[in-house]
């Protein structure tokens, strides 16, 4: 568990993936990819993406939790998924544009 910072980047460890965090809650959270623990020591690689978390992440694409008060920017795409604290992150939708004549 560790407390996430806004502009912190951080770094997969079964994955190419690395995410910058935008917005955070205050306190701990568990945030992981591809089922394993996010750093940012810039170790290599270990270990395997888990199939439950293996859905991938796409360059440009920001990720929030079901409350809203995080927000992570993936800087580079990997194989594994985002989750916190064991549940999974979605892709945030676009805000749609006033139509203009």
């Amino acid at each position: 568990m560790a407390s996430l910072a806004t502009g912190q980047r951080l770094k997969s460890a079964v994955c190419n993936t690395e995410i910058m965090v935008i917005s955070a809650p205050d306190g701990d959270l568990e945030l992981t990819c591809g089922g394993v623990p996010m750093g940012s020591d810039g170790s290599s690689e270990s270990g395997t993406v888990d199939p439950n978390y293996a859905n991938g992440t796409t360059i440009g694409k920001r990720y929030v939790n079901d409350d809203g008060d995080l927000e992570l920017l993936c800087v580079k795409p990997g194989d594994g998924s985002l989750a916190v604290n064991g549940t999974e992150l979605k892709i945030k939708e676009s805000k749609k544009l006033p139509k203009t004549d």
